[in-house]
């Protein structure tokens, strides 16, 4: 069994500037997808699913195909390519239409049921403009093979909080916890995240306002996630459920952490944590850009990448 990677590649990246998900940061113009894809056709996985926007769709068509016609999976065959979008009106029928003052999305687990009717076996998530590394990828994989005939079984893939912290300020960051059988309980958002100059990690908790210390070592979400395929039926549902709360709201977004806290808390999954030693790291802002540049230069110089990636 092959898994599956679905990439979210529908924002636009506003505070960026631009198309982040297209910008060349290898050093032959490679993007992060492009070495996200390498990673998980070396991992294992046979498909690639893009959920875009319909107003740069041909632009992703026209470079995947130019960059990945001669792509193989590990057993030789070729790399499967799959695009869906993700719309405001993409909702079911009854909540239509939707407030004309909205703009974006519902978020990153709407996102995610885009893809219900393509995707029929295990699944990893990740985001577009996020660098996760090859060991995560071979976790995530293992996993989806591990797990293909289960149901209501999900995972995160987990990154030391000391892996994904910035050196130009600080940082938002989701700590996961979890109990005794590394079992997800909660994923609890932290703000204004960073190492301070005693060397001690500190953070605001946004449930409780208070600013406290984390350890290096704890676990956060960068957004990688393992699912079956039954969970676009539960989500499905929840997703009905935040509209009828929330479906005239201008900004309130259905986020795949909230889903899976509905699904722990109501009996109808459980999300393992799996830990990852990969380094994360992305572009979230221009000013990130040389050092993502630099890195990739880096890691083509000690050989963990091939340069050019894709012949």
């Amino acid at each position: 069994m092959k898994p599956t990677l679905l990439v979210l590649a529908a924002g636009m990246g506003s505070r960026y500037g631009g198309l982040k998900q297209m910008d060349g940061l290898g050093p032959n113009g490679e993007t992060i997808i492009d070495y996200s894809i390498y990673d998980a056709v070396q991992a294992g996985f046979g498909r690639v699913v893009y959920i875009v926007r319909e107003y740069f769709l041909e632009q992703f068509k026209e470079t995947v195909a130019r960059k990945y016609s001669h792509v193989t999976c590990t057993d030789g065959t070729p790399l499967e390519f799959t695009f869906v979008t993700q719309e405001l009106d993409k909702v079911p029928t009854r909540f239509l239409p939707v407030n004309p003052e909205r703009q974006k999305p519902w978020g990153t687990a709407h996102a995610v049921l885009m893809a219900a009717g393509v995707i029929h076996e295990p699944f990893v998530v990740i985001n577009g403009d996020d660098y996760y590394g090859k060991e995560s990828f071979r976790i995530a994989g293992d996993w989806c093979r591990a797990h293909a005939d289960s149901q209501g079984v999900y995972a995160i893939v987990g990154f030391e909080l000391d892996h994904t912290l910035s050196e130009s300020g600080g940082v938002s960051r989701g700590i996961c916890h979890y109990d005794a059988l590394q079992r997800l309980t909660d994923v609890v958002e932290h703000l204004n995240i960073q190492k301070d100059e005693d060397g001690v990690v500190r953070g605001d908790n946004s449930v409780t306002g208070e600013h406290v210390e984390l350890r290096g070592s704890d676990l956060c979400s960068m957004n990688m996630w393992c699912f079956t395929p039954d969970c676009f039926e539960k989500c499905g549902v929840l997703f009905e459920n935040f509209l009828e709360l929330n479906g005239r709201e201008l900004k309130k977004e259905f986020y795949i952490p909230y889903a899976i806290d509905c699904l722990i808390r109501g009996g109808d999954a459980r999300c393992d944590v799996l830990s990852t030693p990969s380094h994360w790291f992305g572009v979230t802002y221009k000013e990130d850009r040389p050092a993502v540049v630099e890195k990739f230069a880096q890691l083509a110089r000690e050989g963990v990448y091939p340069t050019p990636l894709y012949e």
